[in-house]
């Protein structure tokens, strides 16, 4: 392991929530405000802001990935870029899951109203594979059939 691995490690964050594009969420950060008055400063005040939209990209691997959040506000989209692992995000909420078919979802640029709307898709956290398992025991024939079939040979 060289040295830029073990930096990345010393730097990620142990609990990053789940979420991929098209899902809505909700991102606290972390601001700090300093006030300057002249030559005298004041203390430092921290407080958490939200900022919750749609997530349209996500960007990078491990360490350096990054995500873009967009939201209409008064009319007017915004879209702010956040690093997946800084320590200003004091955490992430997913609040919806959307249904998309596209990595990127840049075309919601130009949409307006409904047209901007992504579907839902159930809030699940059970595996692919637990569902696939539960579908082959449905479609298996009943035990009394497989007894008659085993009886006529």
């Amino acid at each position: 392991m060289n040295l830029l691995e073990r930096l990345e490690q010393s730097l990620a964050q142990g609990t990053v929530p789940f979420f991929e594009i098209g899902d809505t969420v909700r991102v606290k950060v972390r601001v700090v405000e300093e006030r300057q008055y002249g030559k005298k400063k004041e203390e430092a005040k921290e407080r958490i802001q939200v900022f919750e939209g749609l997530v349209i990209a996500r960007k990078g691997r491990k360490v350096c990935e990054n995500f873009t959040v967009r939201k209409i506000s008064f009319g007017v989209g915004v879209e702010r870029i956040f690093p997946l692992h800084s320590p200003n995000l004091a955490g992430i909420e997913v609040i919806r899951k959307g249904q998309v078919r596209r990595a990127k979802l840049y075309y919601l640029r130009d949409k307006k109203g409904k047209a901007a709307k992504i579907s839902e898709r159930e809030f699940s956290r059970t595996p692919k594979t637990v569902k696939n398992t539960a579908a082959a025991v449905m479609d298996a024939p009943a035990s009394g059939e497989s007894e008659s079939q085993e009886v006529s040979e």
